[in-house]
């Protein structure tokens, strides 16, 4: 009995080990599973992944339309670059102030008292605080009872059914994994990780203009991307201040040789034209701010990061911030600016720096179109029928940062082009569905990139995004299959312009009908390439040159109109609307009788003598009343190409 006893007290250690050991398998096993799979699901009718300038937007609209709307966004606040990445003087669509994005400017102009107090740089007319910008869009996704936003959930993976992406999964910041069920994802990620890792096919980097089907000189590819910013934003302390930040690590003021006429001793550089305190105006916010963000021999920082995981990112993207940080102390040091400091009111982080890099570039979708430099400089000639699904405006020029690589062509600065429509097929994946792309990933030329990517088109892509969402959601369709004109409207409906015309305002009376028509092709606007601001004018008092509308109306009738004037009377236009009548409404015979014609006159406010009617020539304005009350061509469906779809007679 002894040596059992001894024995079992010599095999009790053993025993134990063993029962610690498969505990300790088993207990890895469960944390194994647990950590691998989602512990929390959430099901939503729209995800949107990404909070910034088109997520944001997304997820604002999606709800004003009544779809149950997430948007997941991994840092605190909230409007991408525009708040969180401290680019805060907007850059374009001044004259074009429409959606969601001349609703957020006009929230910046009663918060600080009208336009001229946020004109306070020459970079912009609009310049503001990064945190009220932040303050700005979670005040208006607040007041939307069907959007809820997740802050702190990191994008992991997309979830999806064969070619149908039905979701993503986060992970938050304890290490947990969410999995949210979506009948509709929005990818609104700065670089398209979302997309990317779905599976649809994109680009990323300078095509040549052979393959891209441009002739802007790039005679090769590159694999490089646009020069990303750290931004700043520096507070004025007061003259008797003294703000200068500690030396940084391999600082020397030739690095920013050039950046103003202050500090120039390299004649091989290009040589700069404005001062240090005109280089500090180009970016000076209310209450003595400044944003940092400099091209010319400045804090940009040529760094391509798209492809790299989230740690190696974050790792790569401090050369960006020391970049920066050198940049302020060139500032307080050499150009005795010590007055100016990293603001401490604006961003939460420990440096003082922006919460997240200025991303100019990232993946660009496989569309089913894809938008090049031609669509912009020649939309009613090269691939003419595409100006007709047209939903976002921009009017900025084509703006490349790659003076921080030698590598890149140089001469994408101000390519001569005009103000320009964005097709929405661009925002739709040629062989995937379940998912809408938004902010920079949307199917476009690299060149093109230089100016789509700028804040409020990438807002205004946002709104279309969502709106497209809600409208699949409402009907049950796919995004592919919803109507191009039925966005189109629904996006007239919330004040968003179709066509950039600078001078016929949201507020104007004859707003929505002009802008239908605008997209029909009948009465078309004139583009004109304008500095900063690119221009299309639709010139609605003008009269109507006969010659040029039948032309434009040939893609949808071929009709027979006897003429000797020019320009179109008033007799004449109603004259060709009973012509076009019977062609577009089917409710109408053959021919028109007098009490339809009577009707059309009468309810057209323009009973006055015939003689009169025969000598008053028409406006752009009347003619586009005309055929948006009576033919109405926009009812007409297009395609996402833009071609004509009449429908089948029964």
């Amino acid at each position: 009995m002894q040596d059992v006893k001894m024995n079992w007290q010599a095999w009790t250690p053993k025993l134990l080990n063993h029962l610690n050991l498969s505990l300790s398998l088993s207990l890895c096993f469960t944390l194994c599973i647990i950590s691998c799979r989602p512990i929390h699901k959430t099901q939503i009718d729209v995800l949107v992944i990404g909070g910034g300038t088109s997520g944001v937007s997304a997820g604002i609209s999606a709800a004003r339309l009544g779809a149950n709307t997430l948007v997941v966004e991994a840092g605190p606040w909230l409007g991408g670059m525009i708040s969180a990445a401290g680019v805060t003087c907007t850059d374009g669509n001044h004259n074009l102030p429409s959606g969601i994005w001349g609703e957020f400017r006009e929230k910046l102009y009663n918060h600080y008292g009208g336009p001229a107090a946020v004109a306070t740089g020459w970079v912009s007319h609009t310049q503001f605080e990064p945190h009220v910008s932040d303050s700005i869009w979670k005040a208006m996704a607040s007041a939307e009872s069907r959007l809820k936003v997740q802050h702190g959930w990191q994008f992991s993976s997309t979830k999806k059914e064969g070619n149908r992406i039905t979701g993503a999964i986060f992970m938050d910041e304890k290490g947990r994994h969410h999995e949210v069920q979506a009948k509709i994802t929005i990818d609104a990620t700065e670089m398209g990780d979302a997309f990317a890792n779905a599976g649809i096919s994109y680009d990323l980097g300078m095509e040549a203009g052979e393959s891209a089907g441009e002739n802007v000189g790039v005679d090769s590819s590159y694999p490089i991307v646009q020069d990303l910013t750290w931004v700043a934003t520096l507070k004025d302390y007061g003259p008797a201040a003294d703000c200068t930040i500690a030396k940084p690590s391999g600082y020397t003021p030739e690095e920013f040789d050039g950046a103003c006429t202050d500090f120039y001793k390299d004649s091989s550089k290009k040589a700069p034209t404005v001062n240090g305190k005109k280089m500090l105006d180009y970016g000076k916010l209310p209450h003595g701010k400044y944003m940092i963000n400099w091209p010319n021999a400045g804090n940009d920082t040529y760094l391509n990061v798209v492809e790299l995981s989230s740690a190696d990112r974050e790792q790569e993207l401090q050369k960006a911030k020391a970049t920066t940080l050198r940049f302020v102390y060139f500032i307080q040091h050499q150009l005795g600016f010590k007055n100016l400091g990293l603001a401490d009111d604006e961003f939460p982080t420990a440096d003082r720096l922006a919460l997240m890099p200025y991303y100019r570039e990232g993946r660009r979708m496989h569309g089913m179109v894809r938008m090049n430099i031609r669509h912009i400089a020649e939309p009613f000639t090269y691939d003419s029928n595409l100006f007709r699904t047209g939903v976002v405006v921009g009017d900025y020029p084509i703006d490349h940062h790659h003076k921080k690589n030698i590598a890149a062509p140089q001469h994408l600065d101000f390519y001569p082009v005009p103000s320009y429509s964005i097709p929405l097929g661009t925002m739709l994946p040629r062989e995937h569905e379940g998912i809408i792309i938004a902010e920079k990933g949307i199917s476009v030329s690299n060149v093109v990139n230089g100016t789509t990517r700028l804040q409020p088109v990438s807002i205004l892509i946002g709104q279309v995004a969502g709106t497209l969402a809600a409208l699949s959601i409402k009907s049950g369709a796919a995004p592919k299959q919803i109507p191009v004109r039925d966005v189109q409207q629904s996006l007239l409906d919330q004040q968003a312009m179709l066509m950039p015309y600078m001078d016929v305002a949201v507020g104007d009376t004859d707003f929505a009908a002009i802008q239908r028509i605008g997209a029909t092709g009948i009465l078309r606007g004139t583009g004109i390439p304008f500095n900063w601001a690119n221009q299309t004018w639709f010139y609605p008092d003008a009269p109507v040159q006969l010659d040029s509308l039948l032309q434009n109306l040939q893609p949808y009738v071929k009709i027979s109109y006897s003429h000797k004037q020019q320009y179109l009377t008033i007799k004449s236009a109603l004259q060709l609307i009973f012509q076009l009548l019977p062609h577009f409404q089917r409710q109408y015979a053959s021919t028109m009788d007098a009490f339809v014609q009577q009707q059309v006159i009468t309810e057209s406010q323009w009973v006055m003598p015939v003689d009169e009617m025969e000598k008053r020539l028409i406006t752009r304005r009347q003619m586009a009343q005309l055929l948006d009350k009576y033919v109405d061509p926009f009812a007409i469906p297009v395609n996402h190409q833009g071609a004509i779809q009449w429908p089948v007679l029964p």
